[in-house]
């Protein structure tokens, strides 16, 4: 073999050990502190709106985007319901209770706009109504987690007086939500 082909041989090994090796490479940790939840609630206190929902962090995990963020809502229950085509959700209760209603069938459906920052920024693409018809309503509060799988209908039926927060992490396998 001559020299240079040699030579070429061991670039070419080289640069597939390089970026293989660069591959494997471990993505580092995020944390969301404390610090960070609770200037997100006071911010959301601040505007007085009744629902609130405002992403703190969202990264590439490794070919996926996991987002972390907060939501609060105010009793009595106000928004509507919803299904994200692609996104899973799960809350944590960090504060209050509410009913909770998932599965069934949207009532008067609209799809949300690609371009609308909810979408882009949020939760990706879905599809929004008004409430839920023959779903499955539970209480949750406090300490409970729940997971919504991407494309189950989703909505508050109710909020325990004052309110509820919830953490809520979104898991992203088509990465539509920007980083953030």
């Amino acid at each position: 073999m001559s020299r240079t082909l040699r030579g070429v041989s061991s670039v070419a090994v080289l640069s597939a050990w390089v970026v293989l090796a660069a591959a494997q490479q471990p993505l580092p940790a995020i944390d969301v502190l404390a610090a960070a939840i609770q200037a997100t609630l006071q911010e959301q206190i601040a505007t007085g709106r009744p629902v609130v929902d405002t992403p703190i962090r969202t990264v590439d995990a490794g070919g996926h985007n996991v987002g972390v963020g907060l939501v609060r809502r105010t009793a009595p229950a106000q928004g509507g319901s919803a299904a994200h085509d692609r996104v899973t959700e799960v809350y944590y209760i960090i504060e209050g209770a509410g009913t909770l209603v998932t599965g069934g069938s949207l009532v008067e459906p609209n799809r949300r706009e690609s371009a609308n920052a909810t979408v882009t920024g949020i939760n990706g693409p879905g599809i929004s109504g008004t409430r839920i018809e023959n779903g499955m309503s539970r209480r949750i509060a406090k300490g409970d987690v729940v997971i919504i799988p991407a494309g189950t209908p989703h909505w508050w039926s109710a909020i325990e007086a004052p309110e509820i927060y919830y953490i809520v992490v979104r898991v992203d396998p088509e990465q539509v939500v920007a980083l953030k």
